[in-house]
């Protein structure tokens, strides 16, 4: 593949260029939002003697994206530009992004995850089944822990298993989340769901939901040790997307899930 990376001096951006560079792909155009005027190679070390830009003029066969809202928008309207397919990991994102996205599905092929590894996508499955199974009687706790330097919160997994319980039981996410308890905040509803975020280390990212019950607690647990999981994933649906028309995608698609 020839590819466009947004966010190509981020953590994730370095793995996926490592990975794909290992894989024999190509990086065309590695783009970020304030380095300019250096090649990649002479920024990272790495055997990519193109130079970092700050938008995309096409020539990719797709642009992946792990940046931030504001480099989501820019990236994902010049896709629309020149016709190439975009597949982004950037969360945080707000209703006006989400249908940028949306709009843009209209016309390129578009895959906007939360989380790429095949992990966390079958753990969305469980907590679906799961939230059926046992009912209203269970109540539902997420707790999600990430590395010191991650900007948003909760991270955009625990908004992603939020609502896959929410969609299993019926209720709205923007009335049943509850973001932490401080304070006299009187006795728990059964509608809502806690959403707990913890920063520290370099924890790359834990997920619980926990499903507590009168005498007993269901744990869903999902550790990830390695960014490579989710760069890995992320070049398997580059690779997946390319030739399929306009629509909007997911990793559940990606992975026969």
């Amino acid at each position: 593949m020839k590819l466009a990376l947004n966010g190509c001096l981020g953590k994730m951006g370095r793995r996926i260029a490592e990975l794909a560079h290992q894989g024999g792909h190509k990086i065309v155009t590695p783009i970020e939002q304030i380095t300019y005027g250096k090649t990649y190679a002479e920024l990272t070390g790495m055997d990519i003697k193109v130079n970092v830009v700050g938008h995309y003029e096409g020539g990719a066969d797709v642009l992946i994206d792990f940046s931030m809202p504001d480099g989501f928008s820019a990236r994902l309207a010049e896709c629309v530009k020149h016709g190439t397919p975009f597949v982004s990991g950037t969360t945080g994102l707000t209703d006006r992004e989400l249908k940028e996205r949306d709009n843009a599905a209209k016309t390129i092929p578009v895959l906007s995850a939360y989380n790429m590894s095949l992990g966390i996508n079958l753990l969305l499955s469980l907590v679906k089944q799961t939230a059926q199974k046992l009912g209203p009687g269970y109540d539902i706790e997420i707790v999600e822990m990430h590395h010191r330097m991650k900007s948003d919160a909760p991270s955009g997994t625990a908004v992603a298993l939020l609502n896959a319980a929410c969609e299993a039981t019926g209720r709205d996410p923007k009335k049943v989340a509850k973001h932490g308890r401080e304070g006299m905040v009187g006795k728990r509803t059964q509608p809502e769901i806690g959403i707990h975020a913890v920063r520290g280390g370099d924890v790359v990212g834990d997920h619980i939901v926990m499903f507590a019950g009168d005498g007993e607690r269901v744990e869903l647990v999902h550790k990830a040790s390695s960014r490579d999981t989710f760069a890995r994933g992320a070049l398997r649906a580059a690779e997946w997307i390319i030739g399929k028309p306009a629509g909007l995608y997911t990793m559940t698609q990606v992975l026969g899930l």
